[in-house]
């Protein structure tokens, strides 16, 4: 086997996962030493982001567009599934009220559901007027980019792009860095603003090392750090391993709807593999499960998940995903879609933050301004965004605003089931995509009514 150079296949991955690192560290310097670059809250990974894309589309760097689709492909799925392996720990109690963390998922799902009306008026608005050829269900993507991120983004722009919308994959991660644009500069806007008005004080978080107990670092009954084999490879194992099972159940799947309905297997198979993500989270979930029940049993005598390595793997692979997602970016594939773009981006933008405004009033009273500062920050960019935003005038978390965002995102995967269906419904047929804006609008009243009807004891 030739080791050298010359040997591209053997040194292609390495090479261009080196630049990755490489830009990660160079936009971490960027943003420590440049004061106007760290007050604008923007995440490491998306400043990166934003520097490999400007870099590759000046010719500056050669990085294959295929290996960064790939990265962001995967590394949704391997921070999900990372993230679901975790053992759940006992909620602190911040909350006052038992509606506050299936409220928060609401809202989640509410705001989805506002973005995705918002999106497809616009595209069905344009399809039927100034451009005729719009692929009119190119809405969906406002939710899929501002609310769940480049690796959604990624995934449902591929898969329009494959049912004959071209250009679809770049045009929903320009969507979704887009969002993260508007989540640092509206969210920092609006907090000056509230400033100037008397309402908040900002106390200008600044990032510090954070010490390492042995409690936050092992639980009872965890394999021990001298056992055999490393407790990070240990960690790395399991989540492989359930990506495996994921892959495997979604070729069993795949070929058991090929089998028994052969004309659906071509609108189900592309939403199967796209929301790759989801099905992982559940494999990790089963196994998670599968695990504590052999504990009681004493079949398993030790624990062998470790929340704080899980959560650093979940750490590297949305910052390694979010990078590749906006570098991969082609500028080219959005010539004739600029105008949907800003359309969509602005209408994000601002109707997410009226929207949350009016919500976060009626389900957070007694911090209001935290909660919906964070909400805005996460439904426009990622939990990361929203952690930024509200560390500004809550740097302690006293307030639940930041454990709303964890709690609010898991009732909001069993909530948000039925959109999943609607975005595999509206690039069908021009009948199909107003069907699936109807859809959007009735299921929204329900969740209204949970959101404002709904009370619980104190």
């Amino acid at each position: 086997m030739d080791f050298s150079s010359a040997n591209v296949g053997l040194w292609s991955a390495i090479i261009q996962l080196g630049i990755i690192a490489a830009t990660i560290l160079g936009a971490n310097v960027l943003r420590r030493k440049l004061p106007f670059v760290r007050k604008t809250l923007m995440p490491t990974s998306v400043l990166a982001g934003f520097v490999l894309l400007a870099a590759r589309n000046a010719n500056l760097l050669n990085i294959d567009a295929m290996f960064l689709e790939m990265i962001t492909y995967h590394g949704i799925a391997i921070g999900f599934i990372a993230m679901s392996l975790r053992i759940p720990q006992k909620d602190a109690g911040h909350s006052t009220d038992s509606l506050t963390a299936p409220k928060s998922g609401a809202l989640i799902i509410s705001t989805y559901l506002i973005q995705g009306i918002m999106g497809l008026v616009i595209t069905l608005g344009l399809a039927y007027t100034v451009m005729p050829n719009m692929f009119q269900a190119a809405g969906i993507l406002l939710p899929m980019g501002y609310g769940q991120g480049p690796g959604q983004a990624n995934n449902v722009g591929g898969m329009y792009e494959a049912l004959g919308f071209a250009g679809g994959r770049s045009f929903g991660l320009a969507i979704a860095a887009s969002g993260f644009l508007c989540a640092c500069i509206v969210g920092i806007s609006y907090l000056n603003w509230q400033v100037r008005k008397g309402k908040i004080k900002l106390h200008h978080y600044e990032e510090v090392a954070e010490s390492l107990s042995v409690d936050k670092f092992q639980d009872k009954n965890e394999i021990p750090v001298s056992e055999s084999i490393d407790r990070f490879s240990m960690q790395f194992a399991l989540v492989l391993i359930v990506y495996l099972i994921t892959y495997l159940v979604l070729h069993g799947l795949s070929a058991f709807i090929g089998a028994a309905a052969p004309g659906l297997s071509e609108t189900l198979e592309p939403l199967l593999w796209g929301f790759n993500f989801i099905v992982g989270a559940l494999m990790a979930i089963m196994m998670r499960a599968v695990f504590s029940s052999l504990r009681k049993t004493k079949m398993m005598t030790r624990q062998y998940q470790n929340n704080y390595l899980l959560s650093r793997i979940s750490g590297l692979a949305f910052d390694v995903m979010i990078v590749a997602g906006i570098a991969s970016i082609d500028i080219t594939d959005l010539s004739g879609l600029w105008l949907p773009f800003i359309l969509l981006s602005i209408a994000g933008g601002v109707g997410t933050y009226y929207w949350l405004r009016w919500i976060c009033k009626e389900i957070y009273p007694d911090y209001f301004y935290e909660g919906m500062i964070s909400m805005y920050g996460m439904l426009t960019g990622t939990i990361s965004s929203g952690v930024l935003l509200l560390r500004e005038i809550d740097p302690e978390f006293e307030t639940p605003a930041a454990n709303n965002l964890l709690t609010g995102s898991s009732f909001a995967i069993i909530m948000g089931a039925p959109m999943l269906l609607l975005i595999g419904l509206a690039p069908m047929s021009p009948f199909m995509t107003f069907i699936t804006l109807g859809l959007l609008i009735i299921y929204l009243i329900p969740l209204l009514l949970f959101l404002f009807k709904a009370k619980a004891r104190k």
